[in-house]
């Protein structure tokens, strides 16, 4: 997909996902009991109840037997997702000298997993994470690898859009972690709204490391090192999760009746919003790369990324906020429309780079209580034996919104100029608040306790 400036299109990574390390001490199972002499110190004694709302829900959240496990093979297998696209456009532009090709190369890949992901997604529904999980990295690893060879022994250019297509097996790992924690604190939202804001720090945080970790390996090493690293660590990654058995979600038994999650109520509803909030984030990130047109751009968007990791476990360690969700939602979603503003009257008015920074932190800010809050809301709405299914289908939506932004957006730069283009991502924000109204009723059944 043509980019303004050649920039590579990295708004195509979406993936969702980096390494947040897990608190290394847990919190006691029994509390002691009152008494009118202190208490010995303890770690962790000096916290306030303030504190303890940042600190001690991740604590509880970890204590979890199994969850520091699962998560530690879960993060490694996410971090190449933020790998893989940065690293196929920096191999193939500099090899074939052309990023029109790279580009296309990458956006066939996302439509093939728009394509094959629900579907893997759903495999892994009925015959569980390890047995569907493992061969499915396998198939994406081969792929990743056939590219690497194809691109190393200047391939005809059809081989790569074949080999980059066979990526689309991957398993949602973020998904199949969302659901191990939906397994594991069923009936308990504040322990599930902590989870999903972790999660969804994870992957902020994989929006800034992976594209830098994959561009320095492929400049330090040599072109391929993105790639063949990216698939070393999913396949590492994915074998250690589905290793852990213990906190496996068990098979739920289907029934005849059971259909496709897209016809649970609430859900194509709430698949719209995600499209439209895939388009902010694929939009804002072509608009400052053509804005900035320089190294800067990427601290940029690493600002925005930082703003919306840090709010989301700020989010998290929250008790669960009052309302229903669907409500919740639209308040998500009116701050994301008001606070994407910042960028663009920024860079109509000052055109600072510092000012442009503080507004784009500030912006990110909103992102992650948005996907934490709507990936609740897929989780509530989604029938229990049809979750890893359901939560695809939410970041298959993200994906197809991310290429639609990232489209508009260079459209937009192209032809009415660089600070217009933030108005794309505030009308992309404004468009998935107006859809989550319009929805009206149709997600009034996934109300939180």
């Amino acid at each position: 997909m043509p980019q303004p400036n050649s920039a590579p299109p990295l708004a195509l990574a979406l993936a969702p996902e980096l390494l947040v390390l897990a608190p290394r001490y847990r919190e006691p199972r029994h509390r002691a009991a009152p008494s009118p002499a202190p208490a010995p110190p303890r770690r962790g004694a000096r916290e306030t109840r303030g504190a303890r709302g940042t600190l001690a829900s991740y604590r509880r959240l970890f204590a979890t037997p199994g969850a520091r496990a699962f998560t530690a093979g879960n993060l490694v297998a996410r971090l190449p997702m933020g790998m893989f696209s940065v690293s196929a456009v920096i191999m193939i532009a500099g090899e074939y000298g052309s990023y029109a090709l790279a580009g296309a190369v990458t956006a066939t890949g996302l439509a093939a997993t728009a394509l094959v992901a629900p579907f893997t997604a759903r495999l892994v529904d009925r015959h569980g994470q390890a047995r569907i999980a493992v061969p499915a990295t396998v198939l994406a690893v081969l792929g990743s690898l056939a590219l690497l060879l194809c691109v190393r022994h200047h391939a005809p250019a059809w081989t790569l859009f074949a080999a980059y297509a066979a990526t689309a097996t991957t398993p949602n790992t973020g998904g199949m972690s969302r659901a191990r924690w939906a397994h594991l604190h069923r009936g308990d939202p504040a322990a599930l709204h902590t989870a999903n804001a972790f999660e969804q720090a994870v992957d902020e945080l994989c929006f800034m490391v992976g594209p830098v970790l994959a561009a320095f390996l492929c400049a330090a090493l040599f072109p391929e090192a993105g790639t063949l690293a990216g698939a070393v660590l999913l396949l590492t990654g994915v074998l250690v999760f589905a290793a852990q058995r213990a906190t496996e979600p068990p098979v739920a038994p289907r029934t005849g009746t059971a259909g496709t999650p897209l016809r649970a109520p609430g859900m194509p509803a709430l698949l719209v919003v995600f499209l439209a909030t895939g388009a902010v984030f694929g939009s804002m990130e072509v608009v400052t790369l053509a804005y900035v047109d320089g190294p800067a751009a990427g601290a940029l968007l690493a600002l925005q990324a930082a703003g919306s990791c840090a709010a989301g476990l700020a989010y998290g360690s929250l008790a669960v906020p009052g309302g229903d969700a669907r409500r919740r939602l639209l308040g998500c979603l009116a701050a994301m429309t008001a606070l994407m503003a910042l960028p663009l009257l920024s860079a109509a008015g000052t055109g600072s780079l510092l000012a442009l920074g503080g507004s784009l932190l500030l912006a990110g800010m909103a992102t992650a209580p948005t996907m934490v809050t709507g990936m609740t809301l897929v989780q509530r709405v989604t029938p229990a034996a049809q979750l890893n299914e359901g939560m695809t289908l939410a970041v298959t939506a993200l994906l197809g919104g991310i290429a639609a932004g990232s489209a508009a957006g260079g459209w937009t730069v192209e032809h009415l100029g660089a600070a217009t283009g933030y108005g794309v991502p505030v009308s992309a924000a404004a468009l998935a608040l107006a859809l989550a109204l319009a929805a009206g009723t149709g997600m009034t059944k996934a109300r939180l306790p």
